[in-house]
């Protein structure tokens, strides 16, 4: 049987399915841009280390998790229980928000660093520009982590 998308089943993928199914196939995208948005704060030498190790925080964590569950997906250690549907929505969710946290937070160093004359400036500039997009795909994969959660749901109830 093959693995449906989130808007039509309740089924996670295994296998290469992951890269081809919706929202699954965004791991992919979290997880590169999720690195980009680390590599850019550490090439910045962390001009204000108690707002940006926060952002630090946030990025390699939610790399680590992120790159773990893509792995655990893979290899189809979910075998299509219930809780890992929901353990997938509340990670991604928890993600959304806290790189929401950690955008605004860079977004507001950055701002900061404008008036002065900083070399690293650029880099703020990116790592700000990849972690909102980052941000976006993490809420992207948390709505439509929630639709698969609720199709899930309701099906339980009606079997």
């Amino acid at each position: 049987m093959a693995t449906r998308t989130a808007s039509g089943g309740r089924r996670l993928p295994r296998g290469s399915a992951v890269f081809t199914t919706f929202p699954d196939l965004l791991f992919i995208f979290e997880f590169a841009f999720g690195g980009l948005v680390w590599i850019l704060i550490l090439l910045t030498q962390v001009p204000v280390p108690l707002v940006q190790g926060w952002v630090l925080f946030v990025s390699v964590s939610c790399f680590i998790v992120t790159t773990l569950l893509l792995f655990l997906y893979i290899v189809g250690a979910h075998k299509n229980w219930n809780f890992w549907i929901t353990l997938d929505t509340a990670y991604h969710c928890l993600a959304a928000l806290f790189y929401f946290s950690a955008s605004a937070l860079e977004t507001l160093v950055t701002i900061g660093l404008q008036d002065d004359i900083h070399k690293h400036y650029s880099e703020n500039i990116s790592a700000v520009v990849f972690s909102i997009i980052v941000t976006l795909l993490y809420m992207v994969h948390a709505v439509f982590s929630l639709i698969r959660c609720k199709v899930s749901y309701r099906n339980r109830e009606h079997s």
